[in-house]
């Protein structure tokens, strides 16, 4: 990807492109793709870096969600269970088969997780990942041998899938770019444009970068901003109520050892009723997650005091080892775009991760809700309003079958599998200059080169688009990034061709980011 390359494009004042998508999320890029796989002209516009908001915060799984079931969702889970399926096949490099195992402390449990996980592997039919099964106490924990034996009557096996989810959200933004979008990072809708009748004929965008603004003409504007939407609804209509009910989760990072082993656990049911997880993930285990009513949608949104003595009690109650404050390296934060409930509601986990596509008077698509999981699914579903919109026929989705960038058979080893086919070509710049293959930070296996790739042909413009959703360092222990970013700066202002001042101030931007993701202590 060239931003520069693709800014080009939008000087052409009189081109129509057919989409013009906001949002560079998990939505906004599977609305690109499915677009581009049915032979339409997109622009995407991101107004941060791509992922930068939910989309890199997740539990990185990708799943049909046992939970969902259990709430009757049926539906959801079917759908959700296929799509994991074809993103296991279509992007073999950034996901995997992850085991997990749900500790089983009565027969009664064994029998009722045993028979919901019988048709969960059911409803997978043949692109599931393996059977589930009930396995003995000692299996059990030679398998976890973080978690606390007293109490355990044995465990329950299943399987579902895991993923890198910034680094899967670049290689749908990198295919569809390849594909011939318009894909742009750091690029802000300032407004809608409209004709005679009121109806939206594209948008004013402006790149945050130069300042310079863009007049894009579109048959259709798709609103994909996630928990975001509200603001581009309201852009188009000052009166339109509101539709988003964000709703936070956050996660712990801990060493790896808490659990032990290369299973995952999934605790079913905790004092509040939901489900947690911790899952092995780049060396860490990622711990998580909550749901929390926010009444403001924020970019950087930060984790509450309650969240985290939340997440640490729960996980206290099943490992041997009690996770402190002092044991986490890293505390992120997300938030889910869910349907804004009705008055006077706070269940926010029983409302359901299903997308919905609304259509305003003016045209504007916006796409709401979902989960990661179905994100090519969501795009599929909202280009099915391009006729009603533009009066234009469509020729059919074809993205379930596009292979993402980076896919090979061949998956490089360690922390180069997600680079997919791209391993080497990194690998290539190591060899021929000998500094690019100094490590970031000694605790990790990112190398110097990964930097200038993400520069070269990543869009990454900023250091924390490198340690954050380029190398996955801030999420995985944010003291190791803060410590990193000089090096990381330096680095990239040869490569930018940028100044000392711009050193500076992206190095107090990154400690203002960075120190979110560090874990306070505890007030007394």
């Amino acid at each position: 990807m060239d931003r520069k390359e693709n800014l080009t494009q939008l000087q052409n004042s009189d081109k129509i492109w057919d989409i013009a998508v906001i949002g560079g999320g998990a939505s906004g890029l599977g609305v690109a793709l499915d677009a581009v796989s049915r032979g339409l002209s997109v622009a995407l516009f991101e107004k941060a870096d791509f992922a930068k908001g939910t989309s890199s915060r997740s539990t990185k799984l990708l799943h049909g969600g046992v939970r969902y079931l259990a709430q009757g969702d049926v539906f959801l889970v079917l759908e959700a269970l296929r799509e994991r399926g074809r993103l296991l096949k279509n992007a073999p490099h950034l996901t995997r088969n992850q085991a997990f195992i749900i500790p089983v402390y009565t027969l009664w449990d064994r029998i009722q997780f045993s028979a919901g996980l019988k048709m969960y592997d059911y409803m997978a039919a043949n692109l599931s990942l393996g059977s589930s099964r009930y396995i003995s106490k000692e299996e059990t924990l030679k398998r976890m041998p973080g978690i606390t034996p007293k109490g355990l009557y044995g465990g329950i096996v299943y399987h579902d899938g895991q993923f890198d989810d910034a680094r899967l959200a670049l290689a749908i933004a990198q295919t569809a770019d390849h594909a011939g979008a318009c894909i742009l990072n750091y690029t802000k809708v300032s407004a809608l444009k409209k004709n005679e009748a009121g109806k939206l004929s594209g948008l004013e965008v402006q790149d945050i970068l130069t300042k310079r603004k863009y007049g894009i003409n579109a048959r259709m504007v798709v609103n994909a901003t996630g928990v975001f939407a509200d603001k581009i609804l309201q852009m188009d209509n000052p009166e339109a109520p509101k539709t988003i009910q964000p709703s936070q989760g956050i996660h712990l990072v801990l060493e790896r050892d808490f659990l032990g082993g290369d299973d995952a656990l999934m605790i079913p049911k905790t004092r509040d009723g939901r489900v947690l997880f911790a899952v092995p993930w780049h060396g860490k285990l990622v711990v998580g997650t909550t749901d929390t009513l926010r009444e403001k949608a924020k970019l950087e949104p930060e984790a509450l005091q309650k969240e985290i003595d939340f997440v640490l009690e729960t996980a206290a109650g099943y490992l041997t080892r009690k996770p402190t404050r002092a044991d986490v390296k890293a505390v992120f934060a997300g938030l889910r775009p869910l349907a804004r409930p009705k008055e006077g509601s706070t269940k926010t986990k029983e409302i359901s991760r299903s997308h919905k596509v609304i259509v305003s008077e003016s045209g504007l698509v916006s796409l709401t809700g979902g989960k990661w999981t179905t994100f090519r699914k969501m795009g599929e579903d909202t280009l099915e309003y391009y006729p009603k919109v533009t009066g234009l026929t469509i020729a059919d989705s074809t993205s379930k079958d596009i292979l993402l960038h980076g896919f090979t058979k061949s998956i490089p080893d360690g922390h180069w599998a997600v680079y997919g086919s791209n391993a080497k070509l990194i690998q290539d710049l190591a060899k021929a200059d000998t500094s690019l293959a100094e490590k970031i930070h000694p605790d990790f296996p990112n190398i110097m080169a990964e930097v200038v790739w993400a520069i070269r042909h990543e869009m990454a413009i900023k250091v924390e688009d490198v340690l954050s959703r380029r190398v996955r360092m801030l999420m995985l222990d944010a003291q190791a990034a803060l410590d990193s970013a000089k090096k990381v700066a330096d680095l990239m202002a040869v490569e930018l061709k940028k100044t000392p001042a711009w050193i500076e101030k992206e190095l107090a931007d990154f400690q203002q980011v960075g120190e979110k993701y560090l874990i306070a202590p505890k007030r007394t």
